[in-house]
């Protein structure tokens, strides 16, 4: 009976963790994600970690990384534990300020955050 309701909790949280992943695709020469908001990169990011935490990430929400990825896409342990998706390294990003598909208000953010273009 545990190892019962061991495997339904497991299931549960595979669905949970799931139903937040985000598939990104190219629309327009810029990857969006599946609600069509801009993706973006942040510069001060290294190849295969974010550096984007606290304040950061209420601004710049991490693109969840879906359960298989292929190159040149890969997944990014996020220092919050979370899996984030990243294309060729760079950590994936979307912006709170981003209010519609097709609003690109990140483009150029400090001069840090660029979209990601085809």
């Amino acid at each position: 009976m545990k190892l019962l309701v061991r495997l339904s909790l497991a299931a549960a949280l595979l669905a949970v963790t799931a139903a937040h992943a985000d598939e990104v695709m190219k629309k327009d020469g810029i990857l969006v994600n599946q609600a069509g908001m801009t993706v973006y990169t942040f510069d001060k990011d290294q190849e295969g970690m974010s550096v984007c935490a606290g304040q950061c990430a209420e601004a710049w929400p991490f693109v969840a990384a879906p359960a298989s990825v292929a190159a040149p896409y890969s997944v990014v342990t996020r220092e919050d534990g979370g899996k984030q998706l990243a294309l060729k390294g760079k950590p994936l990003y979307t912006f709170k300020k981003d209010m519609k598909p097709g609003d690109r208000n990140g483009d150029n953010f400090k001069t840090f955050w660029h979209i990601v273009k085809d």
